[in-house]
């Protein structure tokens, strides 16, 4: 059996099955684990989703921005109307419910006791540990799985609250948790994200690094697993797997194989 963690697909379909096909995926046996942000851009998310979810405990994503945006698209244009072509081939879907379901079933962080490994979309603050980020996740999984649904929806998006406490509660608490595991690319040493900065590092703003440098980070002794950030690219270090290779940007779809750390690729289209 191989564990496989892929970046950003980004409705890069067709990418996607070629990139199975050159790891010889065998879902009776094997296991995919996503970076998030499926959809959205690359032309094909109706088709990513589809075959995405018929792979079922092969699968685990843990979702992106773009993902959560669907969702909340749909919930904004339940019978169609959305400006984005592709959400809107989703939403018209005959399967649409079930597809943003199983969706809303995957998780926001996940932990792999076996690989000493943590995998959310974008990225975790200095200040929480990997089960702090487990239990934030899930929260917010909590509400996507209930009746309070469409309500966060429409509370999660902003740039504020920008600093983490224990005790902050109700829409803003979700919303905060929303944009550190899913938004993230730079944070100050109190965990303020810069949430519109998306360039390579280097390009932030005083008093800003990429959330992985924070050396004082209470993750510091565990590998984490992220995508989101395509200006970065693919990076393996010891204790960080940068895997949002930016297909639809032109790059290149990546696997990595966790068992050996081997590197699979194919060229987007």
């Amino acid at each position: 059996m191989s564990t496989y963690l892929i970046g950003d697909v980004q409705g890069c379909h067709d990418a996607l099955q070629r990139l199975l096909e050159k790891i010889g995926f065998d879902p009776t046996a094997d296991k995919l684990w996503l970076c998030g942000d499926l959809v959205n851009r690359g032309g094909q998310s109706l088709e990513v989703l589809r075959l995405l979810s018929s792979l079922q405990q092969a699968v685990s994503v843990t979702l992106g921005n773009h993902d959560l945006h669907l969702l909340a698209e749909r919930q904004r244009h339940p019978d169609g109307g959305s400006s984005n072509e592709e959400f809107e081939a989703i939403i018209t879907a005959t399967d649409c419910d079930a597809l943003l379901d199983w969706l809303c079933t995957q998780p926001l962080a996940c932990w792999s006791a076996e690989h000493h490994l943590l995998r959310v979309h974008a990225g975790v603050i200095p200040q929480w540990t990997w089960q702090t980020a487990i239990s934030a996740g899930m929260e917010v999984s909590a509400v996507l799985q209930s009746d309070q649904r469409d309500k966060f929806l429409q509370k999660m998006y902003g740039n504020k609250p920008r600093r983490w406490r224990d005790d902050r509660t109700g829409w803003k608490r979700l919303r905060l948790i929303t944009n550190i595991l899913t938004r993230l690319r730079f944070c100050d040493a109190d965990g303020r994200g810069a949430y519109n900065s998306t360039g390579p590092p280097g390009s932030q703003a005083e008093n800003y690094r990429p959330w992985f440098k924070h050396k004082h980070r209470l993750t510091r002794d565990v590998t984490i697993a992220f995508g989101h950030w395509a200006a970065l690219g693919l990076r393996q270090k010891k204790r960080y797997i940068a895997m949002d290779s930016g297909c639809v940007w032109g790059g290149p779809l990546s696997a990595v194989r966790l068992e050996d750390r081997s590197l699979f690729q194919v060229e987007s289209e």
